[in-house]
């Protein structure tokens, strides 16, 4: 009996330690990113996904995620998996005007 209870102690432990990372979607349409403020968790994964008819070059400067994607086409789709916290500015090297902020929490 006492076995069975430990071992169910450390399933439910384990398993409320193992948080899950999730995938967000931000589309860019008409010269603009389909979201412009998104809250994240550390880990989670964005993906930026061409809806125009044009290229697009998403990228960061910023100290919690400092990334170039490089130009992508239309219906073609990048990820980035955030590991810092902090807030993160993204915009579009081609289109300038395109701009949006990530938000990323500790958890």
């Amino acid at each position: 009996m006492k076995i069975t209870t430990l071992l169910s102690a450390v399933f439910v432990l384990s398993s409320a330690s193992n948080v899950v990372a999730e995938e967000y979607e931000v589309g860019q349409l008409n010269k603009e990113f389909t979201i412009k403020k998104l809250e994240i968790k550390k880990g989670d994964t964005v993906r930026f996904l061409n809806e125009d008819s044009f290229f697009h070059n998403v990228f960061s400067l910023s100290d919690a995620a400092l990334f170039d994607l490089g130009s992508f086409p239309k219906g073609d789709s990048k990820e980035v998996v955030f590991e810092e916290s902090g807030e993160v500015e993204v915009e579009c090297a081609i289109h300038p005007n395109m701009k949006m902020v990530i938000d990323v929490k500790d958890e």
